[in-house]
């Protein structure tokens, strides 16, 4: 039998799963870099839904994007036929791949994924998998957990594509911000009154899990008792959809909070974080952002899940310790939330206090924004 890194080694046109959000996307860049850097020519197509696809437009690594929303995912719109799904393993065999490599979390099945691109004739297919896949993946991965611990999301990905001898050069999380959209973010920190010397930081306060939301009012306390120790223009960022909690935490907070609610699309939202000395969110897509251009965050974690702290970045993890830890729920099974309703927001200024005196950006670094970041992201 070939041993399953020398078959790997001479794949040329590589199709990367990742079905599920941009910072699940975000967190897969280290391993598709590896399988990027890992051959010769190759040519990366990532399979990925919209909200993922939005992330790979700013990953060097993913040559072409195809657009998928999956039955088998939980935020999968409703199918009234399963013509997409046909139509996805015609467009799949027409791209003539010579492999697939299928990232999943630990409590997700690989297995849809890969019948797909059986039926595609994709000879090649790498996934992680608890239960015997017989001939649909071509290199089973035994998946060790959560029998065996659960690794960082990073970490998993990277033993997966390293089990073909793909291993990167840089372990760091990729984006590429545009120069236009750090151009955009210029011209509106000058339009809200931020100066170049101004100290000033970013709240993202949405998500879309309800259990992973700090609450708004606590947000806003932290935010008045920073601004207290010293002013500070708090420019609070999401998109349209998140306008009323937006609202209501600069309500709360303040003169120095800044309304930003539906003014960035994802590249904007990127330039912005990577200009700004710190970002403080919750456990969601700019966490991970924020470790791919090297801006320090303060993360409010929700302990639905232990694997997806910021990665390889100055952070501060917040969170208060329950007995329910590691539901995997979207929304508290109890109701209380204890998990981040316990976190003080005197816990929240410190944590942001610290991260801005360590911070090497506590004067605005927008003009040196293209060297600095690609440091960051390891980009040649």
């Amino acid at each position: 039998m070939t041993h399953p890194a020398a078959a790997w080694a001479s794949t040329r046109r590589l199709l990367c799963i990742r079905l599920d959000s941009m910072g699940d996307v975000l967190m897969t860049t280290p391993a598709i870099r590896a399988l990027k850097e890992s051959g010769r020519d190759r040519h990366i197509t990532l399979l990925t839904s919209p909200s993922g696809a939005a992330a790979a437009a700013l990953v060097p690594h993913v040559d072409d994007v195809v657009l998928y929303d999956a039955p088998w995912l939980k935020a999968t719109r409703a199918r009234i036929s399963a013509a997409a799904d046909r139509g996805i393993i015609e467009a799949l065999r027409e791209g003539r791949f010579d492999g697939a490599v299928i990232f999943t979390v630990f409590s997700q099945s690989a297995l849809p994924s890969a019948m797909l691109c059986h039926l595609a004739d994709i000879p090649l297919r790498l996934a992680h998998a608890r239960e015997n896949p017989y001939q649909l993946l071509s290199t089973w991965v035994p998946d060790p957990e959560p029998a065996q611990g659960i690794r960082h999301e990073v970490e998993r990905q990277l033993a997966l594509v390293a089990e073909v001898g793909s291993r990167p050069s840089d372990t760091r999380l990729v984006l590429r911000v545009p120069a236009a959209a750090r151009a955009g973010v210029r011209a509106l920190l000058a339009g809200v009154g931020v100066e170049p010397l101004d100290p000033w930081l970013v709240l993202h306060p949405g998500a879309s899990a309800a259990s992973r939301r700090y609450p708004p009012d606590r947000f806003a306390r932290a935010v008045r008792a920073i601004c207290t120790s010293r002013p500070h223009r708090v420019l609070v960022t999401g998109d349209a959809n998140e306008s009323a909690l937006i609202a209501d935490v600069c309500a709360r907070a303040g003169q120095c909070a800044v309304d930003l609610a539906g003014r960035l699309d994802l590249a904007g939202l990127a330039a912005l974080i990577e200009a700004a000395p710190l970002l403080i969110t919750n456990n969601t897509g700019p966490a991970h952002i924020a470790a791919a251009v090297g801006t320090p965050v303060v993360d409010l974690y929700a302990l639905t899940n232990p694997q997806h702290t910021p990665w390889q970045v100055a952070s501060r993890v917040l969170s208060h310790d329950v007995p329910c830890r590691n539901c995997f729920k979207s929304v508290c099974p109890y109701g209380h939330n204890a998990c981040l309703r316990g976190v003080e927001p005197d816990e929240l200024t410190r944590a942001a206090l610290e991260l801005l005196a360590l911070s090497p950006r506590s004067q605005n670094l927008l003009e040196n924004a293209d060297v600095y970041a690609g440091n960051q992201c390891g980009i040649p």
